[in-house]
């Protein structure tokens, strides 16, 4: 999860997806629909980068053969593709590897993994998750590499999860055995400190 910034250009509602797709182009930046705010996300850092590639690499070997890791997937919120969110890792059905569409619906969706960025926000990284849990994506894993901890939530409802598990690094993710069962954290690193202005 890159620190999000809201973007100042006044658009109108049906326009969204058009003026995240020219902002995208112009800076070469994330850009998401949250709750109807464009949301910008910076490129992330090669720790960040790297500890999705390591996400990736270590839930692919025991993913059920009805599933694969995709990384720049996007979800919609259920009747509003105007509306929509890019995790770091999302878990989804194998047959979307054929599809030319870049938006895979949030009930299609086993897993989203979001890697919280160094500035991220209290307020933000909370709305983004009860953004997921509206959409109703079953499972949420945010792994915090600010304070080497992450948390599993599950049963998802109107605005929040129901049910949610916390660990440090070392501590694995229960995940069920179709998406390989435990996931291991140990190896994955925390963010530096911040450099000195």
């Amino acid at each position: 999860m890159a620190g999000p910034a809201q973007h100042p250009i006044p658009v109108r509602r049906g326009h969204l997806r058009e003026a995240a797709e020219r902002i995208e182009r112009a800076t070469g930046m994330r850009v998401e629909i949250i709750g109807g705010t464009l949301v910008m996300s910076p490129s992330p850092s090669g720790k960040h980068a790297g500890i999705v590639i390591d996400l990736r690499d270590a839930i692919r070997p025991g993913l059920s053969t009805a599933y694969e890791a995709y990384e720049n997937v996007s979800i919609p919120m259920p009747d509003d593709p105007d509306d929509y969110s890019t995790p770091d890792l999302t878990i989804g059905p194998r047959a979307f590897k054929e599809d030319d569409g870049w938006l895979l619906d949030a009930d299609a969706i086993a897993l989203a993994v979001e890697v919280i960025s160094p500035s991220e926000r209290l307020k933000g990284i909370n709305e983004k998750t009860a953004w997921y849990a509206a959409a109703r994506v079953p499972r949420l894993l945010q792994i915090d590499p600010r304070t080497g901890t992450w948390s599993l939530f599950t049963r998802p409802s109107e605005d929040e999860y129901k049910a949610v598990t916390h660990g440090k690094y070392g501590d694995p993710v229960p995940l069920p055995t179709v998406l390989g069962g435990n996931l291991p954290t140990s190896d994955l690193p925390q963010y530096g400190p911040p450099p000195v202005r």
